[in-house]
């Protein structure tokens, strides 16, 4: 089992779900975050002063999947948030020890 996680752009979501959705992923988490890499910020005029932006809003996505499928995810995922510009973001593979669902108690595999 591997954790995927994806730092994307936020109007990149609904068609990174979607991708997921048609390979056969329906859970996954969802949050906001900030940072930067390359684009290392941008500046704004707001009320006619300059200022800097250090960190960009993105979304961080991540989804437990069995191992045989992450090159799947990974195609999908970067297929559907690709813009080709600066700042469309990273995916990480992390191995997943283990998964427990809390509601039945179903374990591993059987608990994605």
């Amino acid at each position: 089992m591997k954790i995927v996680m994806a730092i994307i752009k936020p109007f990149k979501l609904e068609e990174v779900r979607d991708a997921l959705t048609g390979i056969g992923v329906h859970g996954l988490t969802v949050t906001e975050v900030k940072g930067y890499g390359r684009q290392k910020g941008h500046t704004e005029i707001y009320r006619g002063a300059e200022y800097a932006v250090s960190f960009l809003p993105k979304l961080k996505i991540e989804v437990a999947v069995p191992s045989d499928l992450v090159a799947s995810v990974i195609d999908a995922i970067a297929g559907a948030a690709r813009t080709g510009q600066i700042g469309d973001g990273k995916i990480f593979v992390m191995p997943l020890e283990k998964a427990v669902r809390i509601r039945t108690g179903e374990t591993d595999a059987d608990a994605l």
